[in-house]
């Protein structure tokens, strides 16, 4: 006995053919035809997809505990939800990322995914919605207009601490850096010119400080993503949902989810207001920014080896050159420069995107969500990549560094409060004409004893506050 290659589906716009095979349905063939737009379907997020189960398993709990869907219909519509957040059927979730419609095929695809395994729970075939409906069902309170952007919220508030978590394996990273060269003295550089000395361990702190500011500015912004709208159904005024059920709800998912969600004071702006999303966006803008300054520094400090800095080395990864033997290139902190600029660039999608809704909901929050996706996603990757790849192989060319400090003109800032700004002016104008050392003109000129002078040269003092004299040398 053979099998039909095909079912029959209706929708709005008619009959259409559904592969027998497919968990989804008619309004997903739809949005396949559609949205042949990047070729990258929503399952890309694994976050996003197990977020739209939970939200269906959250409503179809509260939707029985109202008395409003049978226990069978839930214990089903529950089962299938399951196996979706354990990993199973995402293949079935087949969507374009970009997408018309405010997310309705996004939801679409889940509610029909869900009531095809539904179905075969029961008893049934796929297709066979007379048991049990995508719709009436497993949609049932509901709207893509609250379902869509609390999935979205769900999705990036476990992006968020993932990044988070990243972030700190760097930092870490760092950290071990700032202990292993906390003795090594160096020129410290403002505006690429030669400043005053101090440790390539105070360097590589500043990097871990950096990202122990932002991890906690995530933090923050992920307490504005826990806020939901769900309940909110169409326009956030809770058409077709039971009074108790926006409470109810939020409760449930909560427990599904082990995400601290809350319902938003008002639904109506909630449905509308995408400001949580902007803000997330501008954080993840912020870190990285500050992680491409980063980059920057450690290209730039790396540069050479014979031409450039040479202050640190960055573990060899791969061949540089197809034309130039022995080039080696800082390709780990290109990468993580190059991410820092899509996300820059996404934060400038969801700013326009944002700004683009116009009364009660915003249609644009497909591009949102794959533009706060994708930098969540990328800089998480990017952080464990610099720490696993790079920072943890990096040494110091101690004696390099060491001889940066003796010949360069930017100690006679230490010599300040010792032998005036008028005489440590003279003596940096005479060193970079002859080419001399601070210290041998300094004693040349009798400005200071020899005991003095290395008393304040010691590494120690140079790169620390201390204690200055009481009286300071007359011009």
């Amino acid at each position: 006995m053979t099998h039909a290659a095909t079912r029959l589906e209706h929708d709005l716009l008619g009959d259409k053919e559904v592969p027998t095979s497919a968990y989804y349905g008619v309004h997903t063939l739809r949005a396949l035809e559609n949205f042949p737009i990047t070729g990258i379907t929503i399952a890309v997020y694994p976050d996003l997809v197990r977020a739209l189960a939970q939200i269906k398993r959250a409503a179809a709990h509260a939707n029985c505990e109202l008395g409003l869907l049978g226990r069978e219909h839930m214990e089903a519509i529950s089962a299938a939800c399951d196996e979706i957040v354990a990993g199973r059927l995402h293949d079935e979730f087949v969507v374009d990322v970009i997408q018309g419609g405010a997310g309705t095929s996004t939801n679409m695809n889940a509610n029909e995914v869900i009531a095809n395994r539904a179905l075969e729970i029961m008893g049934h075939a796929r297709g066979e919605y007379g048991f049990l409906h995508p719709n009436e069902h497993v949609n049932m309170s509901q709207s893509t207009n609250d379902v869509y952007p609390t999935a979205l919220k769900l999705a990036t508030y476990v992006g968020i601490f993932r990044l988070v978590d990243a972030m700190a394996y760097l930092r870490a990273a760092f950290e071990r850096k700032a202990e292993e060269f906390a003795d090594v003295l160096k020129m410290g550089r403002t505006q690429l010119q030669d400043a005053v000395p101090m440790t390539l361990g105070q360097e590589f702190s500043t990097y871990a400080t950096m990202l122990g500011e932002d991890e906690e500015r995530l933090k923050e912004a992920a307490l504005l993503i826990r806020e939901i709208n769900l309940g909110a159904t169409a326009i956030g005024t809770g058409i077709n949902a039971h009074p108790d059920y926006a409470g109810l709800v939020c409760r449930r998912l909560a427990e599904i989810s082990g995400v601290p969600v809350v319902t938003a004071p008002n639904l109506i702006e909630a449905t509308q207001d995408c400001g949580s999303f902007i803000q997330l966006s501008g954080v993840l803008k912020r870190v990285a920014a500050k992680l491409s300054k980063v980059c920057n520094d450690l290209r730039l400090l790396s540069s050479g080896p014979r031409a450039g800095f040479g202050e640190i080395n960055l573990p060899p990864r791969q061949a540089g050159s197809s034309i130039m033997p022995g080039k080696v290139n800082p390709v780990i902190p290109e990468v993580v420069n190059q991410i820092a600029f899509e996300v820059i660039g996404n934060d400038m999608t969801v700013t326009f995107a944002a700004e683009a809704g116009q009364l009660q909901l915003n249609a644009f929050e497909p591009i949102i969500a794959h533009s706060l996706f994708k930098s969540v996603l990328h800089l998480s990757r990017g952080c464990v990549v610099l720490a696993d790849r790079c920072v943890d192989g990096i040494t110091a060319n101690r004696d390099a560094l060491r001889a940066s400090v003796e010949r360069s003109i930017g100690i006679v800032t230490a010599l300040n409060p010792y032998i005036g700004y008028a005489h440590a002016t003279d003596v940096a104008a005479e060193a970079h004409a002859s080419g001399r050392g601070v210290a041998e003109i300094v004693l040349e000129r009798g400005l200071m004893s020899a005991e003095a002078l290395a008393e304040v040269l010691r590494p120690e003092v140079l790169t620390r506050p201390r204690a200055l004299p009481a009286t300071r040398r007359p011009a």
